[in-house]
């Protein structure tokens, strides 16, 4: 008999939690599991890279600008749901974190289930402690059988403020695509480069990923004669405002803004460093792919950093001028990589762990 699973998220759009839960449902085995994914909306670019074989459901909320109405709705669309699910499953994971209908999807449709965690939550909410804490009672975090976290920094990180939860907890990484990964960092794409040229791919934001930092150390570098280039791959809320700081800067030579990929692995594959400079991270999607294409990182102290450091590349402090730093000893010195990434044993060990818990074996 096959198992039944559940998934919960938002939606695919482009992401890294949504990357990684296709990587995930591409792996199973379909001879062993009935897949069943829902998403509250329908949508989304990784909609087309999902196996034929999981079925797809779409819980629509109700977005009435009447509260009252929005309310009840909702309320009545839940209730309906927990009559026609309610312990359908064998195991059901809410695996978008920051969504509270998937919180409630998935403690009803089994009562085997798990929360997975992507984030570091206490640097998302500024270490307020306080809002962290309501956050995760807003999505029923004790109720859930299981919390599986990306990265072994940030569970550690949350067992200081969630003690009670230490013998539910787990690390599983995100599993990668490494085959895609490699065959389209082939594609042909024309761009020119200008001597050593970083690349940093993906949100523009500053709050979590400081790409200031990194604007802050060419402006330095290149006052320095300093030739290089870096490559920003992607978009955001503060992407005006760093195209602006750019321009008052005059780096337009160094520093130049391709927009969002659906493909950005060309650009890996290109340039002669992956460079990243966030504040806090769950587990870098970026350091796997950059490992999986054997290109060297240059990277703030953010989470499980350690398996970076000095093997796969430059680890320094989380601030500005530490990022400076790490930048200019790659210029002077470069970074060799002894012993390249295996990302097909990485991606057994993590299928191992996810069955286990499935399976009832943690």
């Amino acid at each position: 008999m096959k198992k039944k699973l559940l998934f919960t998220a938002h939606s695919l759009s482009l992401g890294g939690i949504e990357k990684a839960l296709v990587n995930l449902l591409n792996t199973l085995d379909e001879e062993k599991y009935d897949i069943t994914l829902v998403l509250e909306r329908k949508e989304g670019i990784f909609l087309e890279e999902l196996p034929k074989h999981v079925h797809v459901i779409e819980y629509q909320l109700n977005h009435s600008k009447n509260i009252l109405i929005r309310k009840i709705k909702n309320r009545l669309h839940l209730w309906k749901w927990k009559i026609e699910h309610k312990n359908k499953y064998d195991f059901a994971i809410s695996f978008a974190t920051y969504s509270i209908p998937g919180a409630c999807i998935t403690l009803n449709a089994s009562k085997h289930n798990a929360l997975w965690i992507h984030n570091n939550y206490y640097q998302l909410y500024n270490e307020n402690v306080k809002e962290m804490k309501k956050f995760f009672r807003r999505i029923k975090m004790r109720k859930f059988q299981h919390h599986v976290y990306v990265s072994y920094d940030n569970m550690n990180t949350m067992l200081k403020y969630f003690p009670q939860y230490q013998k539910r907890s787990i690390v599983c990484n995100n599993i990668i695509d490494y085959q895609t990964i490699r065959k389209e960092s082939e594609e042909e794409i024309s761009i020119k480069k200008n001597g050593i040229t970083f690349v940093n791919v993906g949100r523009h934001e500053e709050h979590q990923k400081r790409l200031s930092r990194i604007i802050d150390a060419c402006d330095r570098l290149k006052r320095e004669g300093y030739q290089f280039q870096v490559w920003f791959v992607g978009d955001g809320v503060n992407h005006k405002k760093y195209m602006e700081q750019v321009k008052a800067l005059q780096l337009d030579d160094v520093i130049l803004f391709l927009g969002k990929q659906k493909n950005p692995y060309p650009y890996y594959r290109l340039a002669d460093a992956v460079l990243l400079s966030s504040k806090y991270e769950g587990y870098p999607v970026v350091f796997v792919e950059a490992m999986t294409l054997n290109k060297p990182i240059v990277t703030t102290a953010v989470s499980d950093y350690r398996e970076i450091e000095n093997k796969y590349g430059i680890v320094v402090e989380n601030n500005a001028s530490a990022i400076y730093r790490g930048m200019k000893q790659f210029l002077d010195h470069g970074f060799v990589i002894q012993k390249p990434f295996d990302p097909q044993e990485f991606n057994q060990q993590m299928k191992e762990i996810f069955e286990n818990l499935v399976e009832g074996k943690k």
